[in-house]
């Protein structure tokens, strides 16, 4: 049996609503059948485009043979026929349309930062609770191949306790003159609800609150690297957001992390992403895709000598994780719409909801806090 689950797409003319959430999630689970439920059904999905530029809709939906697109966000939250609701929109229009979406009856499923504000991730919480809608946010970096390997040693007890975590995140932005920047405009305007706190403090606080433990205070700087930027057309704007944060987040437990993120530097690592776990008993490296150990027993012993040049290779004393997982990795945005899907379907669990997001922004806000006021920031109770 196959039962059809229609689903409101607003912002799939963005980069990311059109490659991660369209094609590879959305038109992926309708390739493969539908997403598959605990009695062996199947869902399958049926998008309805939203946009504010016609011509990209049309041809987006004529590219991939789909038949139901529009400009109007109120038509689409007006036909029942669609119960689900999704926003890859930008942060800064992104509560009013979700609130519009839980007025209207929808369950919903967004990207980060569910709001400029945490006043405003808040009031979505408590909105989407009153309505009785089925609430989620995106959390994709809790599926990265890496990370799965990162939180199986976790559980298994590898590392003992756990004393610190560093991470680096990040890479070179090109400026926009001589050559296409990598990422869109609006991402170093804060008018525009850019800045790589905004963005990146929410993936953070999954990370750490899932895979290791929840963050208590946070201590930051964030900074504005490069001050002149080019635009999509080539013109020269001035850069209002944050390019580049470093922080110090104390963790539940009194484990410290460390994390850096720029992309205002050039990258001199194995992966663009990479987590250092230090435990009494072991040490983990983690990246988008692989994971590396050293476990106490094989732990070299460094001595400091500066009058030498260093002979050992340390690097090769550490072991790959291997995959181990049943199937292989899936694509982790369209593991999340099967997750979600299910959850609206069968009630299945899904812990990622506006609540969990109200953490990130929250955890995000604090971050400018501390930056702006020199000092470090205990991070308040959410009553959700």
């Amino acid at each position: 049996m196959t039962q059809r689950l229609g689903v409101v797409m607003n912002g799939v003319t963005g980069r990311m609503g059109y490659r991660q959430h369209l094609v590879r999630s959305v038109l992926a689970i309708r390739e493969q059948g539908g997403v598959e439920l605990s009695d062996g059904s199947r869902v399958q999905l049926e998008p309805l485009l939203v946009g504010r530029n016609e011509a990209k809709l049309r041809e987006i939906a004529q590219r991939h043979g789909l038949e139901r697109w529009t400009t109007s966000v109120d038509d689409a939250l007006a036909d029942d026929d669609y119960p689900v609701y999704f926003d890859a929109q930008l942060t800064s229009v992104r509560e009013r349309s979700i609130l519009a979406a839980i007025a209207a009856g929808r369950h919903v499923y967004t990207e980060k930062p569910t709001a400029e504000t945490l006043e405003g991730a808040v009031r979505l919480a408590e909105a989407a609770t009153a309505a009785g809608v089925k609430n989620g946010v995106v959390h994709d970096k809790l599926f990265l191949p890496g990370l799965r390997k990162l939180k199986r040693l976790v559980d298994s007890g590898f590392f003992g306790e756990v004393l610190s975590v560093r991470g680096e995140f990040g890479y070179w932005v090109f400026e926009g003159d001589w050559q296409p920047a990598q990422r869109p405009s609006w991402n170093y305007r804060a008018e525009d609800g850019g800045g790589i706190v905004a963005d990146m403090f929410c993936h953070w606080n999954y990370v750490l609150e899932q895979v290791i433990a929840p963050v208590e205070a946070v201590t930051a700087r964030a900074v504005t690297h490069v001050p002149v930027r080019h635009d999509e057309n080539g013109e020269a704007y001035k850069a209002t957001a944050d390019d580049a944060a470093y922080a110090i987040f104390e963790l539940e437990g009194g484990i410290i992390a460390q994390l850096n993120s720029s992309w205002a530097v050039r990258v001199d690592r194995d992966e663009l992403v990479e987590f250092q776990v230090d435990g009494t008993l072991g040490s983990a490296v983690a990246g988008l895709f692989g994971c590396r150990v050293q476990p106490r027993s094989a732990t070299p012993r460094a001595v400091w000598n500066p009058d030498l040049p260093e002979q050992h290779r340390y690097r090769d004393d550490w072991l790959e994780v291997p995959d181990n997982e049943p199937g292989g990795f899936d694509n982790g945005f369209k593991v999340q719409w099967e997750q979600f899907v299910r959850h609206v379907v069968e009630d299945a669990p899904h812990p990622y909801d506006f609540a969990s997001g109200a953490r990130g922004v929250r955890l995000a806000e604090a971050g400018l806090a501390s930056s702006a006021q020199g000092r470090r920031i205990e991070l308040a109770e959410l009553a959700l």
